[in-house]
């Protein structure tokens, strides 16, 4: 199907959903859809070939930040409620089935990456100059998105956000020439897989200090190293891959797949097992000056990228933590011992607000995080501290969701025990996604 055929598709799923009416989204819902077809001729006509440049673009086109507020303001637009809403019901009718079969395979499948692209969220990432939808910078309505598709699925959010994220960090930090050479590609009817590659195989690794060397030679760079937990290291076509620079300290590479000197294999974790994750090594691969992201005039801030990818994983932390309280609320009302519900028991209860509790804590920290991040504002500290709850009150949330089910907990008919294994690698995974 065509940009322009997918396009009226969504109008016509819009044309008839009762929900728009509900909410009084019908003008903004056929507004959104119109932008779709209006563009939709555009992206058709502006991608020909992956990775290949078409049109060299004078500057480097960047997305500003939305204007800044004096309060920390929890009321969305329509446009993000609408968005938000269509990545949860891909997460309830799509995802949240798949992830069974997913998690056991330890592999993405491609009707859950199609179903997820389906959303449009590579336009909305690329700026309106660049032949997308995009008009600000969305750090908040990209912590939206994560968390609904994660209600589904950590795993297979994470996978299907991974192009999405090595997306933002293009529009948000690369020059010119890789903008034009890159973004194209992601506007085709089929994008190509791209993911963000952070995390090391080492004790104690810091992804704000990198072990993978890069020491310039000649016109380039060689990298040497290794990154594990990549989301579809795989089948990725391109991999943005932290590095500290000989003399310079850290910074990020755009690596094509085909590289000499690179390697990709699978590497399935004890979570997020559906994500694909894989480990990448890099001997002495080559690259060329023009694939350090960035440039003279717009150098990639690599800790703000740390804390952005960090904003994100706290985000399906949410998503992932939401699903185990609404599923445990309603297993624990269901079962009955001893003639009654156990969540009459107050044990039951007090440990079900418990989860409520720590959950709209990371939620509140994320969002704030994200607010700052969209205005433009200073946000590591508050990425630093709903980074620290989440990696804390996630294992607790997903162990707690355990222990309420018994028995039923430790086995995979139920599936607590996958958002368990998941939420436990929420707060050690580095990279794979960015906000």
């Amino acid at each position: 199907m065509s940009a322009v055929g997918r396009a009226l598709s969504v109008l016509n799923r819009l044309a008839g959903s009762e929900l728009i009416d509900k909410m009084g989204l019908r003008g903004p819902a056929q507004a959104m859809a119109y932008r779709a077809v209006k563009n939709g001729a555009m992206i058709g006509d502006a991608a020909a070939k992956r990775f290949k440049s078409l049109t060299q673009l004078a500057k480097a086109e960047h997305l500003p930040p939305a204007a800044t507020r004096e309060l920390f303001d929890l009321t969305f637009t329509e446009e993000q409620e609408m968005i938000r809403d269509s990545a949860g019901r891909v997460a309830k009718e799509h995802l949240r089935k798949a992830a069974g079969a997913a998690s056991a395979a330890a592999k993405t499948p491609d009707e859950a990456l199609a179903r997820i692209n389906e959303l449009g969220l590579l336009q909305y990432a690329i700026p309106e100059s660049l032949g997308g939808v995009g008009h600000e910078r969305a750090p908040v309505t990209s912590v939206l998105v994560a968390e609904a598709l994660s209600y589904g699925d950590m795993a297979l959010a994470v996978a299907g956000l991974s192009s999405v994220g090595v997306v933002n960090t293009l529009v948000r930090w690369g020059s010119a020439d890789q903008q034009s050479r890159f973004l194209p590609a992601f506007l085709e009817e089929t994008p190509p897989i791209a993911s963000l590659a952070l995390m090391e195989p080492q004790a104690l690794g810091d992804a704000l200090s990198p072990r993978t060397r890069a020491r310039t030679n000649g016109s380039g760079f060689i990298l040497k190293g290794a990154k594990t937990m990549v989301p579809l290291a795989e089948r990725a076509e391109l991999m943005l891959i932290s590095a500290d620079i000989e003399g310079r300290g850290p910074g990020v590479f755009l690596v094509e797949r085909g590289a000499k000197g690179l390697t990709t294999r699978a590497e399935p974790a004890m979570g997020v097992r559906g994500a694909s994750l894989g480990r990448v090594e890099l001997d002495d691969v080559r690259v060329e000056t023009g694939a350090l992201l960035g440039d003279d005039a717009s150098a990639a801030n690599y800790e703000e990228m740390v804390d952005l990818a960090r904003v994100a994983w706290c985000a399906l932390a949410v998503g992932t933590a939401q699903a185990v309280l609404d599923y445990v609320i309603e297993y624990c009302n269901d079962r009955i011992a001893f003639g009654e519900p156990i969540s009459n028991r107050q044990a039951v209860a007090f440990t079900i607000a418990d989860i409520a509790i720590e959950l709209e804590g990371i939620r509140l920290l994320t969002l704030r995080a994200a607010s700052r991040a969209e205005q433009g504002l200073p946000f590591h500290r508050e990425a630093y501290l709903a980074r620290v709850l989440t990696a804390e009150k996630a294992v607790l949330i997903g162990t707690n969701g355990v222990q309420l089910l018994g028995g039923h907990g430790y086995i995979t008919e139920h599936p607590v025990e996958r958002w368990y294994r998941d939420l436990s690698g929420a707060g050690i995974i580095e990279g794979g996604v960015l906000a």
